[in-house]
Order: C-alpha cells, then structure tokens, then sequence
C-alpha cells in the first residue's frame, strides 16, 4: 500500500490500530495508549502539515527540551488563507496562557502543540467525553502540568476551515452544549485537588460563567443539573479577560441570587 510505496523505511516505525469509531477524544486517548517517542503531536485528519514541520519541531525540542512547543499555523478558507501568529508566552505566564486559551484569546487546539509524551502519562490527563472544545478540555489540563513552555516563531501547520463535515461545522447550539458540559466535567475531575497543585483553578470561574450564560442561552437547564452552579457563580470574582464580559458576570450574579429568593419562597 502507500507505506510500502512511499514509506519504506518507516514501515516498523508506523502503527496502524484498527477500531470502530468512537469519536475523536476516543480516538486521541487510543493513539496515546500505542505512544513510543519523547513528544506526541496530534494532527487532525483533514488538515496538512509544512513539509519541514516534524524536523522544525525536532530541532527545537532538542535545543530547548521544553514540555511544551506551540507554534503558528495557516487557516485555510475555500478562497483564501490567513496565517495566525500565537503571542509569546513563558512559564512564568502559564495562568494567563491558560485564561487565554479558555477564553479564545489564544488557541487551545491541540495541533499547534507538540508535548512530551511523559506530561501526559505522569500526570494522567484526562480525555473528555464530547468532541467539541475537546481539544482545550486536553490542553489546559497540558499546560497546568509543564514546567517549561517554548514559541516556535514559524507558521507550521494548516487548519481546514472548509470541510462541511467537520466538527466545527454542527449547529451551534449542539457545539456549545458540548462545550460547556466538556467544561463542567473538567472542574468535577479537578475541585478536590488543591489549588496550589490543580492545574485547571484558574479558569474555574471563567468555567461557572460560561456555564451559567450558556444554559440560559440554550436553554440547558444546567442550573437543575448541576446544584453547585449557582453557589459557584455567586461566589465567583469578577474576571476581567474572559468571553463572558463583566456585565454579564454581574447579570449572572443576579439571576443566581433571583433563583436562591425563589426557591425559598
């Protein structure tokens, strides 16, 4: 086939699993139960790669030996192509990259980030169970957890925005359903850890906000589903920063104290 004819050489190095499809988290968290090397890359299955990519990321792992590489990427429209440069960001700005990735200021796709493979066995990080925001859901536990943190200054990859069959493609209430339970499940994984060694506290508020805005925009009845949400959301700071600007924070914060009133009357 196309190892054999293009390939040859790579041939005992390539494994091909075969398994139902069970969605994409599945499918990550499969791919690194077969894992070898020192980093792990996820590319998506309808996008490409720059031909010197693997080698770029190589040479940078070996002259940083960083946790974590993440780089530029192309998004590629039927019509025409628009590179995104990410912002620079160290370890010692890991909770604003974090805050910024949740809160869409920069990208918590997984394709953009090379990680060591050993960040994600010691700590196991945790798959989720929906395919929208999954890639976010991985990554910000990822980032909580390394120790060193390296921008790759060159345009790497290309994201696919054309593909009517992509995830990013369903209507929108079902992706921000999914979004948001993806959301909620990461903070029940991750309220008991303390938070000086929880690697996701830092977006929590941001989480109860979304959360809140969201089942009251999509009808979700999160609120029912999950009783902590109005507590959280009461006591949750005001965040500056986050896709759920401050007056809405605020509104939030009414509706909850609304909800206590009436449920005591």
């Amino acid at each position: 086939g196309l190892i054999d004819s293009k390939y040859p050489l790579l041939k005992e190095r390539i494994i091909i699993v075969d398994k139902e499809n069970a969605g994409l988290p599945a499918a990550r968290k499969t791919g690194m139960e077969y894992v070898t090397g020192d980093y792990v890359w996820h590319i998506d299955s309808d996008d490409w790669i720059e031909p010197d990519a693997v080698k770029k990321i190589a040479e940078c792992a070996v002259q940083t030996g960083a946790d974590l590489i993440y780089f530029n990427f192309y998004k590629e429209y039927a019509e025409h192509t628009k590179l995104k440069v990410e912002s620079d960001y160290g370890i010692e700005d890991k909770d604003e990259y974090l805050r910024a990735m949740y809160n869409h200021r920069s990208y918590g796709c997984v394709w953009n980030k090379c990680v060591k493979t050993d960040i994600y066995r010691r700590n196991d990080v945790r798959f989720p169970q929906f395919s929208y925001a999954e890639d976010t859901f991985l990554m910000t536990q990822v980032v909580g957890y390394v120790r060193s943190i390296h921008h790759l200054d060159e345009a790497l990859y290309h994201y696919r925005k054309d593909n009517p069959q992509a995830i990013t493609r369903q209507n929108r209430s079902k992706r921000r359903t999914e979004a948001v339970r993806n959301s909620l499940a990461l903070y029940q994984l991750y309220k008991d850890v303390p938070s000086d060694k929880c690697p996701v506290s830092v977006i929590f508020d941001d989480i109860f906000y979304r959360s809140g805005l969201y089942s009251i925009m999509y009808g979700l009845e999160l609120f029912n589903e999950y009783p902590f949400l109005s507590e959280k959301i009461a006591g949750a700071s005001l965040r500056c920063g986050s896709d759920v600007w401050i007056p809405v924070q605020m509104m939030l914060k009414v509706y909850v104290w609304i909800r206590r009133m009436m449920s005591r009357s």
